[in-house]
């Protein structure tokens, strides 16, 4: 039996698709290793949305083969269908799988276990030292599925990727290229895996995909994600589902209108925002401006005053000014978001931005960044202290070997990390009492008689 190891990379999307590769695995009759260094072969997963996330992934793969030499390395993902060559020649890759050809890795496996030196498939491109699989993504019609990541990847809140692709051009985004068109998988797929996992006893399943929500315009008949949401509800058991991200032009009144109307789906908004100047929105192609956006938060403020709102910010777009940062950060300072994600920008080839003029020195992209942190610090700790006093419902995580051994951790619905001071096992739903923060924490004092009989089973 081949023994395997995945080192995953980026984004939720990434780490789903590695998750269906684990699962055709094992389906194969594979083994997972204890840890990388017992593994014959190992995957890795990689991600290309920055120049550092390429450098990540290149000092995995010297690290790896430095470490056990005789282990064959598989490069997949985003940056194995952007540049395979760079991949190819370092030493120790066996082989380079772009994502437009992921799915033949299970076949794979088997004939570098048997044959290594000649392997049995369908017939690679020779670049350097490393063969390559890769072709046009835009023919890639299928969607991995992921549907199990409790069980196989130690999670407790399972990802399942019901979108993959792109058919938006943001001028600074790689991604559609490296991830093909925006297609779906079929209604009926999506609800048996979400029932499967449902059965399985996980209590939230998390909703991804690379533009969520245009889930459902290739298929046919056309399928909104709103209605998709209600199909899951009406069709599933699962207690709460929450969705990932979605774009700004996503966030409608009939989605929010849903949100606030069930308690299964958790109030929870991640929505790009990238820049609060519509100079550089326009500059980057997103398809809306600042004023299109903050009517999108108030929308979900006014049904949802408790929701959390995330966005991602990009820091140092070419051609940015001081005044359009200073926008971004009033823009967010005036408004009720609850977290940020922010990215520096870094250039992608290939993409349109990459070839603009006005590019920002490094040293004041690293300033604009450490600003745009410190404000969403700012923002979430002020959306902590708002929820003091109010009594959720969390769930409870899988114990870190890190952890307080005296508390355990636990997340709401929207979005906030809580612990309570007591052993509990993993993946229950308990009602707490948010008593006082601690540093990014709530302290939540569970409520009788739910608490006791948690209690007893650990």
């Amino acid at each position: 039996m081949t023994t395997f190891h995945i080192e995953q990379f980026g984004c939720r999307a990434t780490q789903a698709d590695g998750a269906a590769i684990e699962r055709q695995f094992r389906e194969q009759g594979c083994v997972a290793a204890g840890d990388p260094a017992s593994a014959e072969v190992i995957v890795l997963n990689t991600c290309t949305v920055t120049a550092a996330a390429d450098a990540q992934a290149r000092d995995a793969i010297r690290k790896i083969h430095a470490a056990n030499p005789a282990t064959r390395i598989i490069v997949t993902g985003c940056y194995a269908q952007r540049a395979p060559e760079e991949l190819a020649s370092l030493p120790g890759v066996t082989f380079v799988v772009g994502n437009s050809h992921k799915p033949q890795i299970p076949r794979l496996l088997h004939s570098i276990a048997t044959a290594p030196a000649s392997p049995q498939i369908e017939a690679p491109i020779p670049y350097h030292t490393a063969p390559v699989l890769n072709g046009d993504i835009f023919a890639q019609s299928e969607v991995l599925v992921a549907p199990v990541l409790g069980g196989e990847g130690n999670h407790t809140r399972p990802t399942l990727k019901i979108q993959d692709g792109c058919d938006l051009r943001c001028s600074f985004c790689v991604i559609p290229f490296v991830r093909g068109k925006s297609r779906s998988l079929p209604v009926a797929t999506v609800l048996s895996e979400i029932q499967r996992l449902a059965d399985s006893g996980f209590r939230e399943i998390v909703l991804s995909g690379i533009n969520l929500g245009t889930y459902g315009r290739d298929l046919s008949p056309r399928v909104e994600f709103f209605d998709l949401l209600r199909r899951i509800l009406a069709d599933t058991s699962v207690e709460r589902l929450r969705v990932s991200s979605i774009e700004p032009l996503d966030v409608t009144k009939d989605l929010v209108d849903l949100i606030a109307s069930s308690d299964r789906i958790a109030p929870h908004f991640h929505v790009p925002l990238q820049s609060a100047s519509d100079r550089i929105l326009a500059a980057m192609h997103r398809w809306y401006r600042a004023e299109h956006y903050s009517r999108r938060v108030e929308l979900i403020r006014e049904q949802l005053p408790h929701a959390a709102i995330g966005a991602d910010v990009i820091a140092g777009f070419p051609g940015e000014t001081e005044a359009d940062h200073e926008s971004t950060l009033r823009f967010i300072e005036e408004r009720p978001f609850t977290y940020l994600h922010v990215f520096s920008y870094s250039a992608r080839p290939g993409t349109k931005a990459a070839s603009l003029a006005g590019r920002i020195p490094g040293h004041v992209i690293k300033r604009r960044a450490r600003e745009l942190r410190a404000l969403g610090d700012a923002k979430s700790e002020e959306f902590r202290r708002s929820q003091i006093g109010r009594t959720l419902r969390v769930l409870t995580l899988r114990r870190d070997p890190n952890d307080d051994p005296s508390r355990t951790s636990a997340l709401s619905g929207n979005y906030l990390s809580v612990v309570v001071c007591e052993i509990l096992p993993p993946n229950q739903m308990l009602t707490v009492t948010l008593n006082h923060a601690d540093g990014k924490n709530l302290v939540g004092l569970p409520l009788e008689p739910e608490f006791a009989q948690l209690a007893e089973a650990v």
